[in-house]
């Protein structure tokens, strides 16, 4: 691939142009808003100038409502040799695609399983899909050297490519994507009108459940709208768990012995299944789940005790494969918890002691 155009300089469009640019690409950015696309190309994504000519790959990184009518508009431009999209739904652009009678050989719909909270250019990033799956769902027509660009442009970004059924990937994506947003949101709502004692008595576990209902309530009404059908379903799941979990808790509260006891049941069963959720989850660069001993540091919220903690673990000969900070309440301190290898921790803990860092039991 050596010319390509973004058609869309939001956080996605953007962060592709950067990553293909970094690798040689001649990108070409385009966007409704004129001054998006000088933005991104300000960033050093590309230029903002239209391509002399036919590119090898347009990319649509528009909102799913708007990927059908664009991709047809740069199909009939013959703007390139392939087209692809980025929208987190893909079901309904491929359909919508086919009833507009057009020639799908030159198309193949995909999806980066990356974004962040932020959108829009200024929060792209050359590495945002390093390592991360990039979902392709080519159909019976997609010709070869379509999916060889996207291929490409895959592996250009370093992400890992996943082909799927389109369909498939819209009922995944409700699961693992959509519905989880709607539930943060939905937590986090609780906090709106809540006691001041209350919010200030957060802690990780808040801040862990509520990080993605930070998100752009414009960007979600977009995507959640594509792909209504399976993100209802998922939650008429959870649905009848919390009513089930509603009914033990109120049953804990009974007088009655045996309802209790049926009660504690029914809140452990909703636990237990989400623990052996939880352990399906993919770990550390998609591999199988590892299960790490954390090593919790107090450390004092002052320029360069991060870098300085690192260097010490460093030098224990000790990888931290993870790290959480929790950040103390009226105090100007936090507790760092590195997660590491259950054999290496002991060794990390004596050594961080010894260059005078004070644990704690996380």
């Amino acid at each position: 691939m050596r010319t390509a155009l973004v058609i869309g300089t939001g956080l996605i469009g953007t962060s592709a142009a950067l990553a293909l640019v970094g690798r040689g690409v001649t990108v070409h950015l385009r966007d409704h808003d004129p001054a998006s696309a000088r933005t991104a190309a300000s960033l050093g994504a590309g230029t903002d100038t239209e391509p002399e000519g036919r590119v090898d790959l347009a990319i649509v990184a528009v909102p799913p409502a708007h990927v059908a009518a664009t991709l047809a508009e740069a199909m009939r431009a013959g703007a390139a040799r392939g087209y692809l999209d980025v929208a987190s739904v893909k079901g309904g652009p491929q359909r919508e695609l086919a009833a507009m009678g057009l020639d799908l050989t030159a198309y193949i719909g995909s999806h980066p399983m990356s974004g962040k909270e932020r959108s829009g250019p200024l929060a792209a990033t050359a590495d945002l899909f390093e390592g991360r799956p990039w979902v392709l769902t080519p159909t019976r027509d997609t010709d070869t050297e379509v999916l060889n660009l996207a291929l490409e442009l895959v592996a250009l970004c370093r992400a890992v490519p996943v082909v799927m059924d389109a369909d498939a990937h819209d009922r995944a994506v409700a699961l693992v994507s959509h519905t989880p947003q709607l539930v943060s949101s939905m937590v986090a709502a609780r906090l709106e009108e809540a006691e001041e004692s209350a919010v200030r008595l957060c802690g990780q576990g808040i801040r862990d459940v509520t990080r993605i209902a930070a998100s752009d309530p414009r960007m979600w009404i977009e995507i959640l709208s594509a792909n209504p059908g399976p993100v209802a379903d998922v939650l008429s799941g959870v649905a009848a768990d919390l009513d089930e979990t509603v009914r033990a808790l109120r049953a804990l509260q009974s007088a009655d012995e045996e309802k209790r006891r049926d009660g504690a049941t029914g809140v452990e069963d909703v636990l237990r299944r989400g623990n052996a959720g939880r352990a399906r989850v993919p770990g550390k660069h998609g591999a199988a789940p590892t299960a790490y001993e954390t090593v919790a540091v107090l450390i004092s919220d002052r320029p360069g005790e991060l870098a300085r903690i690192f260097a010490d673990a460093g030098r224990a000969g000790v990888n931290i494969e993870d790290v959480r900070i929790e950040h103390a309440t009226g105090q100007q301190a936090g507790l760092v918890q590195l997660m590491v290898d259950p054999q290496a921790a002991p060794a990390l803990a004596q050594s961080l002691q010894s260059q005078g860092w004070s644990l704690r039991t996380a």
